[in-house]
């Protein structure tokens, strides 16, 4: 969903809140360690 569709679904939220919600979601997954799996 882009930016304005969250807003019009969560008309409660702000351009912020949901930037925030990005930014956080995305150093979650970069803090995050995922195993490797070697093919063959």
């Amino acid at each position: 969903m882009s930016e304005p569709e969250i807003i019009a679904a969560y008309p409660d939220l702000e351009a912020e809140d949901v930037r925030e919600a990005i930014r956080y979601a995305a150093e979650a997954v970069r803090e995050r360690e995922l195993p490797f799996a070697a093919s063959g």
